[in-house]
């Protein structure tokens, strides 16, 4: 599977979590060999939250079957991950990150922090523009329907 196929999971998961009212962000995770191990979108409304990111909760999964380093593993998800989640990221030792729409206000993988770039212990590769347009489109939707 390419990039793209993968994204296109984040984006079923990103529908599933606006089906039921949350913020829709999907994630995805593979491992080296192209598998996927997890995947997880937000239930932060659902289950009174903060921390029930799509990202934290895919990597919770993920570090279930391969334990707490996830090296060699690749990231996807439909929103530039915040930094929460970014934190998580590092911490995994997740090898790169692929994701679809770049999060002015709270991304920190590149848009606000840039802790892919700076970060002391460790780098993560960045991919970003992968199905932009579907998950840009998913969140303006989402937002103006609850303004």
């Amino acid at each position: 599977m390419e990039h793209k196929d993968y994204m296109q999971l984040t984006v079923k998961e990103a529908k599933e979590a606006a089906a039921i009212g949350e913020v829709p962000v999907g994630c995805v995770i593979a491992d080296e060999a192209g598998n996927v191990i997890a995947s997880a979108h937000n239930l932060t409304e659902k289950g009174q939250d903060a921390t029930a990111h799509a990202e934290l909760l895919a990597i919770k999964e993920a570090q279930k079957k391969l334990g707490r380093r996830l090296t060699g593993c690749t990231l996807y998800v439909t929103l530039e991950p915040c930094p929460m989640c970014s934190g998580a990221i590092l911490l995994s030792r997740i090898k790169t990150v692929v994701f679809g729409a770049r999060d002015w206000e709270r991304g920190a993988l590149l848009s606000n922090a840039n802790l892919a770039n700076t970060w002391a212990g460790g780098k993560v590769e960045v991919l970003e523009g992968f199905c932009s347009l579907e998950c840009e489109t998913l969140l303006k939707d989402f937002f103006s329907a609850r303004r």
